[in-house]
């Protein structure tokens, strides 16, 4: 054979290495995917700390010398000529650095949550909540829940803030304390399901049926830890068959949730209904492990003071919550437009660097 001959060498088969391997391999893999995270983020407040830098530097320059937008546009000519092949510094970025900025204090953006935030979800909470101590909220809630921007961006533009954890429960009395703030929060109150549309005039039924045609964003609406088990499930109790509109698995909670949408106001009567099914779950489909079955009873709307007083009448755990398919996102006109949009910068990095 000729030496010059490539050889390649084939790794030993995993049956002829010792027991402890998969062990060693499972340690080290941690390590390497621990280490590139570190390093992604590592580089990403590299990122932020120069990017803040930058547009400080732009803020002192200008309320010392008063100058224009024009001194932007010829320096982010000159740090292209510079750095050639270097992206991110078009005039439209080097605006939204000094907005950054002048945002927040240096100390801010080195400490979670900002700092483990990509530019890109930083420019959302720029350009989409007004007020500090807001961006600050759905920036620990994005590293939380591991948001895309694009997630950040919906769940702003459908006020989660004023929506999470808001529905009318006997969580506090009907679960263990470290199980009921939990359960409360994975709440919304009203659940938006604006992705369907109009639903004047809708049926239960109706309604139901678009739910589980857009499933993905359903489960989107619904929070994070719910799985999809079904809709009309039938459950048989005694002979009877009893069918619940749609039933989840948390994953977090450990238990499995009923939903019962209604298209009609809030009735106490119907909590009956949605406790019989739970309990049949409970005895039916649960397992050893599972925690006690959660009932949600989403409604077109409510009287609170009779849904609180309605639920004290049950010792399992329920909920009750309106839906609809559209809200409030109104901005004041002044925020609107003081800074142009994500969609226009991305166009512009990916184009016009």
């Amino acid at each position: 054979m000729n030496d010059m001959t490539p050889r390649f060498e084939s790794a030993p088969a995993r049956s002829s290495l010792p027991s402890w391997y998969p062990e060693l391999l499972d340690e080290v893999s941690e390590h390497v995917a621990i280490g590139h995270r570190r390093a992604v983020t590592a580089a990403n407040q590299e990122l932020l700390r120069s990017y803040w830098s930058v547009g400080q530097k732009i803020l002192g320059r200008q309320h010392a010398e008063g100058w224009g937008a024009k001194v932007i546009d010829r320096l982010s000519t000159d740090l292209k000529t510079r750095f050639p092949g270097t992206t991110g510094y078009s005039p439209r970025n080097l605006k939204y650095m000094r907005a950054f900025a002048d945002s927040w204090p240096r100390e801010a953006i080195v400490q979670a949550p900002l700092a483990q935030l990509p530019w890109y979800h930083h420019l959302a909470l720029l350009t989409k909540v007004e007020h500090p101590e807001l961006r600050i909220w759905y920036a620990a809630a994005a590293v939380e829940h591991g948001w895309s921007r694009d997630v950040l961006v919906l769940h702003i533009e459908g006020r989660f803030h004023e929506r999470s954890g808001q529905a009318v429960t006997n969580f506090a009395t009907a679960l263990p304390p470290e199980e009921s703030d939990l359960a409360q929060q994975a709440t919304r109150d009203p659940y938006l399901f604006d992705f369907l549309g109009s639903t004047d005039g809708w049926r239960e039924r109706e309604v139901e049926q678009k739910l589980v045609e857009h499933v993905g964003k359903f489960l989107l609406e619904l929070g994070q830890g719910f799985a999809f088990i079904g809709e009309q499930v039938r459950l048989e109790l005694a002979g009877e068959e009893f069918f619940c509109d749609l039933l989840f698995y948390h994953l977090e909670l450990r238990c499995y949730v009923v939903i019962e949408l209604k298209a009609v106001k809030f009735n106490a009567a119907f909590l009956g209904q949605l406790g019989l099914y739970m309990a049949v779950v409970d005895d039916v489909l649960a397992k050893d492990g599972d925690k006690p079955t959660i009932g949600l009873l989403l409604c077109r709307n409510k009287n609170q003071v009779v849904a609180e007083y309605a639920l004290k009448g049950f010792k399992a755990p329920m909920g009750v919550a309106e839906w609809t398919s559209a809200i409030n996102r109104s901005l004041p006109a002044e925020f609107r437009s003081a800074l142009p949009s994500v969609d226009v910068l991305e166009a512009e990095l990916t184009a016009g660097d």
